[in-house]
Protein backbone atom coordinates (compact mmCIF):
# COMPACT_ATOMS: atom_id res chain seq x y z
CA UNK A 1 0.00 0.00 0.00
CA UNK A 2 1.40 3.27 -0.89
CA UNK A 3 2.22 5.64 1.81
CA UNK A 4 -0.30 7.86 0.70
CA UNK A 5 -2.99 5.81 0.70
CA UNK A 6 -1.90 5.06 4.72
CA UNK A 7 -2.33 7.97 5.67
CA UNK A 8 -4.80 9.77 3.57
CA UNK A 9 -7.90 8.61 5.69
CA UNK A 10 -5.97 9.95 8.98
CA UNK A 11 -5.38 13.30 7.29
CA UNK A 12 -8.96 13.18 6.49
CA UNK A 13 -10.34 12.30 9.89
CA UNK A 14 -7.82 15.32 11.24
CA UNK A 15 -9.52 17.38 8.78
CA UNK A 16 -12.84 16.53 10.11
CA UNK A 17 -11.79 16.87 13.56
CA UNK A 18 -11.27 20.38 13.50
CA UNK A 19 -14.17 21.36 11.27
CA UNK A 20 -16.39 19.89 13.72
CA UNK A 21 -14.55 21.38 16.18
CA UNK A 22 -14.09 25.12 14.76
CA UNK A 23 -17.47 24.93 13.18
CA UNK A 24 -19.33 24.15 16.40
CA UNK A 25 -17.81 26.57 18.26
CA UNK A 26 -19.08 29.06 15.45
CA UNK A 27 -22.16 27.68 14.81
CA UNK A 28 -23.13 27.85 18.93
CA UNK A 29 -21.84 31.59 19.20
CA UNK A 30 -23.91 32.38 16.18
CA UNK A 31 -27.03 30.54 17.07
CA UNK A 32 -27.16 31.57 20.69
CA UNK A 33 -27.46 34.95 19.78
CA UNK A 34 -30.73 34.10 18.09
CA UNK A 35 -32.12 31.06 20.01
CA UNK A 36 -32.21 30.25 23.85
CA UNK A 37 -29.22 27.88 24.63
CA UNK A 38 -27.42 27.49 28.19
CA UNK A 39 -24.87 30.41 27.40
CA UNK A 40 -27.28 33.18 26.68
CA UNK A 41 -29.93 32.36 29.35
CA UNK A 42 -27.49 31.85 31.98
CA UNK A 43 -25.79 35.71 30.76
CA UNK A 44 -29.33 37.00 31.18
CA UNK A 45 -29.56 35.32 34.89
CA UNK A 46 -26.43 36.63 35.58
CA UNK A 47 -27.66 40.38 34.89
CA UNK A 48 -30.45 39.94 37.51
CA UNK A 49 -28.21 38.59 39.97
CA UNK A 50 -25.97 41.56 39.77
CA UNK A 51 -28.89 43.87 39.75
CA UNK A 52 -30.24 41.87 42.86
CA UNK A 53 -26.63 42.31 44.38
CA UNK A 54 -26.56 46.23 44.63
CA UNK A 55 -30.14 45.90 46.48
CA UNK A 56 -28.13 44.05 48.87
CA UNK A 57 -25.45 45.72 51.68
CA UNK A 58 -23.75 42.22 52.41
CA UNK A 59 -22.41 40.91 49.61
CA UNK A 60 -20.63 37.57 51.12
CA UNK A 61 -22.85 35.30 49.78
CA UNK A 62 -21.83 36.51 45.83
CA UNK A 63 -18.28 36.71 46.82
CA UNK A 64 -18.49 33.15 47.72
CA UNK A 65 -20.61 32.30 44.46
CA UNK A 66 -17.70 33.59 42.85
CA UNK A 67 -14.84 31.88 44.53
CA UNK A 68 -16.46 28.83 43.84
CA UNK A 69 -16.49 29.09 39.92
CA UNK A 70 -12.94 30.15 40.22
CA UNK A 71 -12.83 27.27 42.07
CA UNK A 72 -14.30 24.47 39.44
CA UNK A 73 -11.86 26.44 36.98
CA UNK A 74 -9.03 25.87 38.97
CA UNK A 75 -9.65 22.28 39.39
CA UNK A 76 -10.07 21.24 35.73
CA UNK A 77 -6.45 23.42 35.16
CA UNK A 78 -4.80 21.36 37.43
CA UNK A 79 -6.44 18.03 36.02
CA UNK A 80 -5.17 19.11 32.64
CA UNK A 81 -1.93 19.34 33.79
CA UNK A 82 -1.85 15.80 35.66
CA UNK A 83 -2.74 14.84 32.17
CA UNK A 84 -0.48 16.61 29.85
CA UNK A 85 1.90 14.98 31.87
CA UNK A 86 0.74 11.44 31.36
CA UNK A 87 0.70 12.29 27.37
CA UNK A 88 4.65 12.94 27.95
CA UNK A 89 5.49 10.46 29.92
CA UNK A 90 3.29 8.36 27.22
CA UNK A 91 5.39 9.91 24.37
CA UNK A 92 9.08 9.18 26.00
CA UNK A 93 7.36 5.68 25.94
CA UNK A 94 5.81 5.40 22.42
CA UNK A 95 7.30 2.06 21.57
CA UNK A 96 5.97 0.10 24.55
CA UNK A 97 2.28 2.02 23.86
CA UNK A 98 2.07 1.12 20.30
CA UNK A 99 3.12 -2.74 21.33
CA UNK A 100 0.36 -2.07 23.92
CA UNK A 101 -1.91 -0.68 21.85
CA UNK A 102 -1.56 -3.13 19.03
CA UNK A 103 -2.50 -6.32 21.47
CA UNK A 104 -5.69 -4.67 21.65
CA UNK A 105 -9.12 -5.48 20.55
CA UNK A 106 -10.40 -3.38 16.89
CA UNK A 107 -7.31 -1.25 16.93
CA UNK A 108 -5.42 -0.64 13.88
CA UNK A 109 -1.78 -1.57 13.78
CA UNK A 110 0.17 1.87 13.24
CA UNK A 111 3.90 3.32 13.26
CA UNK A 112 6.13 4.68 15.83
CA UNK A 113 5.87 7.99 13.87
CA UNK A 114 2.09 7.51 13.74
CA UNK A 115 1.34 6.83 17.17
CA UNK A 116 3.46 10.05 18.12
CA UNK A 117 1.71 12.67 15.91
CA UNK A 118 -1.37 11.14 17.74
CA UNK A 119 -0.63 12.12 21.27
CA UNK A 120 0.93 15.29 20.19
CA UNK A 121 -1.97 15.91 18.75
CA UNK A 122 -3.67 14.90 21.90
CA UNK A 123 -0.91 16.95 23.91
CA UNK A 124 -2.08 20.16 21.75
CA UNK A 125 -5.72 19.42 22.98
CA UNK A 126 -5.25 19.53 26.31
CA UNK A 127 -2.82 22.55 26.39
CA UNK A 128 -5.40 24.91 24.77
CA UNK A 129 -7.57 23.40 27.34
CA UNK A 130 -5.22 24.54 30.27
CA UNK A 131 -4.98 28.06 28.45
CA UNK A 132 -8.73 28.26 28.50
CA UNK A 133 -9.00 27.00 31.71
CA UNK A 134 -6.15 29.47 33.10
CA UNK A 135 -7.68 32.40 31.42
CA UNK A 136 -11.10 31.68 32.74
CA UNK A 137 -9.67 31.37 36.34
CA UNK A 138 -8.26 35.14 35.79
CA UNK A 139 -11.24 36.44 34.36
CA UNK A 140 -13.12 35.06 37.56
CA UNK A 141 -10.39 36.88 39.44
CA UNK A 142 -11.76 40.19 37.54
CA UNK A 143 -15.34 39.61 38.51
CA UNK A 144 -14.35 39.17 41.98
CA UNK A 145 -12.85 42.67 42.12
CA UNK A 146 -15.97 43.59 40.37
CA UNK A 147 -17.74 42.34 43.14
CA UNK A 148 -15.76 44.13 45.76
CA UNK A 149 -16.21 47.47 43.76
CA UNK A 150 -20.04 47.10 43.41
CA UNK A 151 -21.67 50.98 44.82
CA UNK A 152 -23.09 50.33 48.26
CA UNK A 153 -27.04 50.51 48.49
CA UNK A 154 -26.63 53.88 50.65
CA UNK A 155 -24.50 55.72 48.14
CA UNK A 156 -26.44 58.77 46.98
CA UNK A 157 -24.33 59.63 44.61
CA UNK A 158 -24.36 57.00 42.12
CA UNK A 159 -27.48 57.23 39.62
CA UNK A 160 -29.32 54.41 38.62
CA UNK A 161 -28.25 54.25 35.21
CA UNK A 162 -25.13 53.59 36.72
CA UNK A 163 -25.96 50.92 38.62
CA UNK A 164 -27.61 49.31 35.76
CA UNK A 165 -24.46 49.94 33.99
CA UNK A 166 -22.32 48.32 36.19
CA UNK A 167 -24.35 45.41 36.39
CA UNK A 168 -24.42 44.75 32.89
CA UNK A 169 -21.09 45.04 33.08
CA UNK A 170 -20.05 43.02 35.90
CA UNK A 171 -22.93 39.99 34.37
CA UNK A 172 -20.59 40.46 31.14
CA UNK A 173 -17.28 39.44 33.04
CA UNK A 174 -18.55 36.81 34.39
CA UNK A 175 -20.17 35.34 31.47
CA UNK A 176 -16.82 35.73 29.28
CA UNK A 177 -15.51 34.07 32.11
CA UNK A 178 -18.15 30.73 32.10
CA UNK A 179 -17.86 30.89 27.97
CA UNK A 180 -14.16 30.19 28.89
CA UNK A 181 -15.13 27.33 31.30
CA UNK A 182 -16.96 26.14 28.90
CA UNK A 183 -14.26 26.07 25.75
CA UNK A 184 -12.39 24.04 28.02
CA UNK A 185 -14.56 21.58 28.94
CA UNK A 186 -15.68 21.38 24.71
CA UNK A 187 -11.42 21.07 25.04
CA UNK A 188 -12.28 17.78 27.10
CA UNK A 189 -14.75 16.45 25.07
CA UNK A 190 -13.15 16.31 22.04
CA UNK A 191 -9.97 15.20 23.44
CA UNK A 192 -11.90 12.13 24.57
CA UNK A 193 -13.03 11.60 20.93
CA UNK A 194 -9.26 12.06 20.01
CA UNK A 195 -8.26 8.89 21.84
CA UNK A 196 -10.87 7.05 19.29
CA UNK A 197 -8.04 7.81 17.02
CA UNK A 198 -5.81 5.71 18.59
CA UNK A 199 -8.54 2.73 16.98
CA UNK A 200 -8.92 3.60 13.40
CA UNK A 201 -9.51 7.63 11.84
CA UNK A 202 -12.96 6.36 10.46
CA UNK A 203 -13.98 5.74 14.58
CA UNK A 204 -12.15 8.87 15.27
CA UNK A 205 -14.50 10.63 12.88
CA UNK A 206 -17.88 8.66 13.87
CA UNK A 207 -17.02 9.95 17.61
CA UNK A 208 -15.84 13.76 16.44
CA UNK A 209 -19.50 13.32 15.57
CA UNK A 210 -21.33 11.90 17.89
CA UNK A 211 -19.67 14.69 20.67
CA UNK A 212 -20.75 17.29 18.26
CA UNK A 213 -24.40 15.88 18.91
CA UNK A 214 -23.93 15.48 22.53
CA UNK A 215 -23.03 19.52 22.93
CA UNK A 216 -26.06 20.33 20.59
CA UNK A 217 -28.34 18.76 22.25
CA UNK A 218 -27.13 19.72 25.71
CA UNK A 219 -26.48 23.31 24.84
CA UNK A 220 -29.97 23.91 22.93
CA UNK A 221 -32.50 20.93 24.14
CA UNK A 222 -31.42 20.05 27.05
CA UNK A 223 -34.10 19.60 30.09
CA UNK A 224 -32.37 21.60 32.02
CA UNK A 225 -32.62 24.80 29.87
CA UNK A 226 -36.28 24.00 29.28
CA UNK A 227 -36.46 24.56 33.07
CA UNK A 228 -35.04 27.87 33.18
CA UNK A 229 -36.65 29.07 30.67
CA UNK A 230 -40.22 27.63 30.01
CA UNK A 231 -40.85 27.47 34.05
CA UNK A 232 -43.21 30.27 34.77
CA UNK A 233 -41.64 32.68 36.78
CA UNK A 234 -41.49 36.69 36.41
CA UNK A 235 -37.43 36.13 35.28
CA UNK A 236 -38.27 33.58 32.72
CA UNK A 237 -41.02 35.62 31.46
CA UNK A 238 -38.84 38.19 30.59
CA UNK A 239 -36.69 35.61 28.94
CA UNK A 240 -39.04 34.97 26.39
CA UNK A 241 -39.70 38.38 25.62
CA UNK A 242 -35.97 38.89 25.15
CA UNK A 243 -35.96 36.10 22.39
CA UNK A 244 -38.93 36.20 20.60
Amino acid sequence: MPISDYYLPHLFAVLWFVICWGGYTRYAHVKGTTTPCLASVLHLYREDWMRRMLLRENRIADASVVGNLERNASFFASSTLIILAGILTVLGASDRAVSLLAELPFVQAASRELAEVKLLGLGVVFVYAFFTFSWCMRQYNFAAVLVGSAPMVGERHVTEQERKAFAERAARVISMAANQFNYGLRAYYFGMAALAWFINPWFFMLVTTGVVLVLYRREFHSDVLEVMVYTPTPLTESLKEKHE
